[in-house]
């Protein structure tokens, strides 16, 4: 709107609220139309100054007393101060007049949920529907979409989206709404059998296109969804959350080059993410390439300090570069945040093991298995800590403790007769080795891998051949 324009609308409020207050003082004969009242009223609402509004409805409706559009916004008024029965009586007085403004059915329904009555709300709008087409017909849907989002009856809110874009295909509010709706209902392949309808008749809209993509991407068709996401880019190339959802797909593929060539996009085309360049390092490190990894995490932490997990996949880039004394800094920042996280702890032992200081690796792996007693990783890793730090006694008497918590799992066994074979008792070691390849032969390996000397052992030897020949009969 041009100065000039705006000034001009601005000298009219102003007589027109003159008028309006010599109005009020019963000063003269002034005369204002019923569209003046209105903008006085928009006036008033718009500073929501709600009770000086209502004053100068009850103005208007003196003066234009069978007016349903002055009526309705008293209704309006009265909602927004919490006037809620009082709005319903003037509905019903507005449609005596006028019955066929969808305000009617749209302000009961604020009325109505206000009141806590979803139920009746609900009821309303689906009598209201079956009265007109068009345009109306879609502003009521969605307002009773939002009634079934609000008392959470989330299969109706998908099925009114549905019928709205069955009306007006190329509604860009429904297009966006019914791809949440979807994923949240799981009801992917109407989706897909709506969207095609879509794009037969509208074959350039990226959303019904980007709608498609992430319903096969709903149901872990990757190929698919990628597909249907290259023709959304093809339509609109800075369309970023295609792109950003094609990234995704290509990670589940363990695609991870192109996964980081379309996440790349993203970063060009939107304002930088944490979560994208964790996904990102994510897919460097898969790759191997360690250093790339840790540089995009380090990017994502920087945007989000307090992310502990980001710390602790730095300090595993430094591990698998068996960087020790570096990932051990860094895992000290994790911990700051949460210092009882099993993972992080568990990773603390590894690399004060792998730097031969196994009684601080020992402390580390105490915390986890006083947090998981029933997850076996943290009893494994530290029963090696005491097999490699020749720990024996302490490491067979916590081969117990394990045994106990995890009711008597087949590697404990194993664990038991390497430290039973350590301290010199055979035969108890030979039984416990038994043991353990009675109940699963195959984490022999993980019992040979701590000390390959055992292949020299007669009587090892002996009790797997036995169990080889079990297994060939």
């Amino acid at each position: 709107m041009s100065s000039h324009q705006h000034r001009q609308d601005r000298e009219e409020l102003r007589e027109l609220l003159l008028q309006y207050n010599n109005l009020k003082a019963g000063r003269g004969h002034s005369f204002i139309e019923e569209d003046g009242f209105e903008r006085i009223i928009d006036h008033f609402d718009d500073k929501e100054q709600f009770n000086l509004a209502l004053e100068a409805v009850d103005f208007a409706l003196e003066r234009y007393p069978y007016s349903a559009m002055m009526l309705i916004r008293k209704a309006d008024l009265l909602i927004s101060l919490r006037r809620y029965h009082e709005a319903l009586n003037i509905l019903n007085e507005a449609e005596i007049f006028d019955n066929q403004d969808t305000s009617l059915y749209i302000l009961r329904t604020d009325a109505f949920l206000a009141l806590d009555m979803q139920e009746k709300a609900a009821e309303l709008l689906e009598d209201a529907i079956q009265k007109f087409e068009g345009d109306e017909k879609v502003d009521l849907l969605f307002e009773l979409a939002d009634v079934y989002d609000d008392y959470e009856n989330f299969e109706k809110v998908f099925d009114c989206l549905k019928v709205i874009l069955e009306i007006d295909p190329a509604n860009e509010e429904a297009l966006y709404k019914i791809c949440f709706w979807t994923d949240f209902t799981g009801r992917n392949e109407e989706s897909i059998r709506l969207h095609q309808q879509i794009i037969e008749e509208f074959p350039y809209n990226e959303l019904a296109w980007f709608n498609l993509g992430a319903a096969y991407q709903g149901l872990k068709l990757y190929e698919k969804a990628i597909d249907a996401y290259q023709y959304a880019v093809a339509i609109d190339e800075k369309f970023d959350f295609a792109y950003r959802n094609m990234g995704d797909a290509f990670i589940k593929l363990r695609k991870f080059k192109e996964a980081i060539e379309v996440l790349e996009k993203v970063l060009e085309l939107a304002m930088p993410e944490n979560v994208i360049y964790e996904a990102i390092g994510h897919c460097y490190d898969r790759l191997g390439n360690f250093a790339q990894a840790r540089f995009h995490y380090k990017k994502a932490s920087h945007m989000d300090p307090e992310d502990s997990q980001l710390h602790f996949k730095i300090a595993c880039t430094y591990m698998n570069e068996e960087s020790w004394a570096n990932a051990i800094k860094i895992l000290e920042v994790a911990l700051k945040v949460h210092k009882m996280q099993p993972e992080y702890n568990l990773a603390m032992g590894k690399c004060y093991m792998a730097l031969g200081n196994f009684e601080e690796a020992i402390s580390y792996l105490g915390i986890v298995v006083r947090v998981r007693p029933k997850n076996s990783r943290g009893w494994i890793e530290m029963l090696k800590c005491f097999y490699v730090g020749e720990m024996f006694e302490e490491g067979l008497q916590y081969t117990y403790f394990a045994l106990e918590h995890l009711e008597s799992k087949p590697i404990f066994h194993y664990y038991k007769s390497l430290f039973l074979f350590a301290l010199g008792k055979s035969r108890e070691a030979l039984a416990s080795l038994e043991s353990g390849m009675n109940s699963n032969p195959k984490l022999i390996r993980q019992f040979l891998e701590l000390n390959p000397t055992f292949l020299q052992h007669q009587q090892v030897i002996e009790i797997i051949a036995r169990h080889k020949k079990k297994k060939l009969k």
